[in-house]
């Protein structure tokens, strides 16, 4: 077993390295922080983890941060979320200092244009296995119906995605009120 002091280390570097070297955001490290707090660590399951992502994604802000916030404070309390808070925001912070510093020569470097095209290529596939290994996750034909009527209205009627959140939070108010199960699969 662990003792606090090393949990909260772990989980600091855990999530600096997770932001460090994770392009394409948040989706990208959804699937990353799965792999190293449900896989690797086993300190969330993996409904819980789904909770959480529900949870980072309804909030207002970057998921890379939401994400952090909760899951700091699932596994630590406060001091979890500070911890995580600060290790997810201190990469992009030093990174984006040094890209604006030398922001006049990095757009003019043909090599770094070229690396960000492909670095596209790669967020691209990491997003769709985010997509892939989350939809595994999901029981029951009513979920699915949602999560395909959702896919719909953002993208062929171009419908705001607060909106679509907005609804579908009615609808596990509604599902929860009724007592609803959603085991229908």
């Amino acid at each position: 077993m662990e003792n606090k002091g090393e949990k909260l280390r772990k989980l600091f570097f855990s999530t600096l390295y997770l932001s460090a070297f994770t392009f394409g955001g948040g989706y990208v490290i959804v699937s990353l922080m799965k792999k190293k707090f449900v896989d690797e660590y086993h300190w969330l399951n993996e409904d819980e983890m789904l909770d959480l992502v529900a949870i980072a994604q309804s909030a207002p802000g970057p998921i890379a941060v939401n994400g952090a916030i909760v899951i700091g404070y699932r596994l630590m309390g406060i001091i979890g979320s500070i911890v995580a808070i600060l290790a997810t925001i201190l990469p992009p912070f030093v990174i984006i200092t040094i890209i604006s510093l030398c922001y006049e020569i990095f757009i003019q470097n043909q090599i770094i244009a070229l690396m960000l095209q492909g670095m596209q290529v790669g967020v691209g596939a990491v997003i769709f296995n985010v997509v892939f290994d989350m939809s595994k996750q999901i029981k029951g034909y009513f979920s699915w119906i949602i999560l395909i009527l959702s896919f719909i209205a953002s993208y062929i009627f171009e419908i705001n995605v607060a909106y679509i959140i907005l609804v579908c939070i009615l609808i596990g108010i509604v599902q929860s009120i009724m007592g609803v199960k959603n085991d229908l699969s």
